[in-house]
Order: structure tokens, then C-alpha cells, then sequence
């Protein structure tokens, strides 16, 4: 069997779809299709079925796949001992980070990986948490930075701190003083806010039903500059980190007013697959997030 085509039928299994993976892989779709066939043809037994919505794997191909993430690790694992032999860490590491942080990490976690592994392969790709969950079960992504997530038997989690949240106005509109807001005036508030499932917006829903109450929602929006854009045009309020307003290009336009006891605090975790063993390399970049991030973020 060609390592490549069972690459291939990896990629088309965990995305459900030839015409995802061939975006993932960067191959046309006929000569992906063209591979996998002959990957079935050479042991004689279908391994997919095919229909509108994609492919659905058949008792063949569950036991292929299970053996074949294996092997491809295997070689993976392969690859970096013999470039540790040469004193270096190779392979490819796949990222994925938050809106609200991706301004902030991606320059000086790019420069940190380059320094401490410059024959690895990073890339940074930007995503809501429940996005980056689904890609991390599908292999699409190795690591992801996540609000609010809980451990699962698919995802791991490391914690590594807590952004309080704010009531983000309009600077003119706020007290002069930036007093603290209670929840409940809080739920009295106008409120841009991503739609469900957006982690801050669940977060909210949840602490305000505890206390019987919804929040005022004046729009669903699910960019986050969109939002702080009509925050700074007087259509509302919006409940956010500070650090996701500090990256704004025009930080000065906005008050960030505390949450009163108990408040509203996002907890940000690094999230990892838990069905795949994790490389030499992806430990690396595990352990240098954990150092880099807390130092970047600054959080008071």
C-alpha cells in the first residue's frame, strides 16, 4: 500500500467529503477519487460509500482507517526522531486561534516557534472554539486555543487562565467613572453578541438564566470588529475581554466597564485531540503556548 493514498483516504474519511479534502489537500478532486479507487481496488474491498452528501465509511474502511492513522504516525514519529538524530525538530504543526486573540499571538508565537524549532512547519488559521473542535476531530487542525470548552472523550484540554469580561460602550455613552454593572442591569443592557453557540454568548445566557433573567439582545453578529464597529455607531453594547478590544484600531473609542461579583470570566484552554497521539513536535508547540500565552495576554 502507497503511503500516500492512505494519506488520501484518511483526509476524505475524517472530512466526510472528497470535495473537502481535496481543498485540505490541495488536489484535484478526480485524481484524489482516481487514488482512493485504487486503493480499494488493491485490496479488493470497497472502503467508502459514496452518496450526495459525501461518504460514509464501510466496515473495511473503519478498520483501515483506525490502522492507517497509525501508521501514518508512526512515520511521522519516524520522520522527527531521525531529525532529533540531527539535533532538530521537524514535521508540521497546524494552529487555530480565536478571533479575539489571533491579533495578538500570531507574530510572536510564529516568531517563538521559529527560533525553537526552525525546521518545523507552523501554520495559524483563525476560528470560533466550537469550529476549532469539530477541525481538531477531523484532523484538519493539531492544537487549538478554546473558550469555555469542557473535556470530552474526543478532546483534551490544558487550562491556562481566565479573561474577566467586560461591558464594552461607546466612551461617551458610559459613566465617567466605568462603575461596576450588575448582572441584572447588566440583562437590561442592549446587547451585539454572536449567535448560538458562540462561547461569550452562552456564557452569558447562562449566567443571567441562573438569576431568571435573558439578555437584551439588539443584534446577532458574529465578527467580532463588525461588533465593536457598531458599538463605536451608538447600536448598542457588546460583553467582550480586554484584550479583544485592545486590538482594535481605535481602542479609545470604547469603555470597558467591570462586571460586578460574581462577573462574567471566559476560560481559555488549549485543546487537543484525544484520539490521535500527539508528535514530538506538536509537545513542543504545546509547551512553548503554555509559556508564551499567559505572558502575552497580560492578564489583570
Amino acid at each position: 500500500m502507497d503511503l500516500k493514498q492512505l494519506g488520501y483516504f484518511v483526509r476524505v474519511a475524517e472530512l466526510g467529503s472528497f470535495t473537502r479534502a481535496s481543498i485540505a489537500l490541495d488536489i484535484a478532486q478526480p485524481a484524489l477519487s482516481r487514488q482512493v479507487r485504487m486503493l480499494e481496488v488493491e485490496l479488493r474491498q470497497n472502503l467508502l460509500v459514496r452518496n450526495g452528501r459525501g461518504v460514509t465509511l464501510t466496515e473495511a474502511g473503519k478498520l483501515l482507517l483506525e490502522h492507517s492513522r497509525g501508521v501514518l504516525h508512526q512515520i511521522d514519529r519516524l520522520r522527527e526522531e531521525l531529525s532529533l538524530a540531527r539535533g532538530t525538530l521537524a514535521g508540521r504543526v497546524v494552529i487555530g486561534l480565536p478571533p479575539s486573540l489571533s491579533r495578538m499571538l500570531t507574530v510572536p508565537v510564529m516568531r517563538a516557534f521559529r527560533k525553537r524549532m526552525p525546521d518545523a512547519t507552523l501554520s495559524i488559521t483563525e476560528g470560533l472554539s466550537v469550529t476549532m473542535q469539530e477541525s481538531l476531530m477531523s484532523g484538519r487542525l493539531d492544537i487549538a486555543l478554546v473558550y469555555n470548552s469542557s473535556p470530552s472523550q474526543d478532546i483534551d484540554l490544558i487550562p491556562l487562565l481566565e479573561e474577566p469580561l467586560f461591558l464594552i460602550q461607546r466612551r461617551d455613552a458610559a459613566p465617567p467613572d466605568e462603575t461596576p454593572i450588575t448582572l441584572q442591569a447588566l440583562a437590561r443592557q442592549p446587547i451585539i453578541i454572536p449567535s448560538r453557540p458562540n462561547t461569550i454568548r452562552m456564557l452569558v445566557e447562562t449566567e443571567l438564566a441562573n438569576l431568571g433573567l435573558h439578555p437584551r439582545i439588539a443584534l446577532e453578529v458574529d465578527v467580532l470588529p463588525a461588533i465593536l464597529d457598531l458599538v463605536a455607531d451608538g447600536a448598542g453594547n457588546a460583553v467582550l475581554s480586554r484584550n479583544a478590544v485592545s486590538t482594535a484600531p481605535h481602542p479609545e473609542l470604547f469603555s470597558l466597564r467591570p462586571i460586578a461579583p460574581p462577573g462574567l470570566r471566559s476560560k481559555l484552554a488549549l485543546a487537543f485531540s484525544s484520539r490521535r497521539p500527539t508528535t514530538t513536535t506538536q509537545q513542543a508547540m504545546l509547551q512553548l503556548l503554555q509559556e508564551l500565552t499567559p505572558q502575552i495576554l497580560d492578564i489583570r
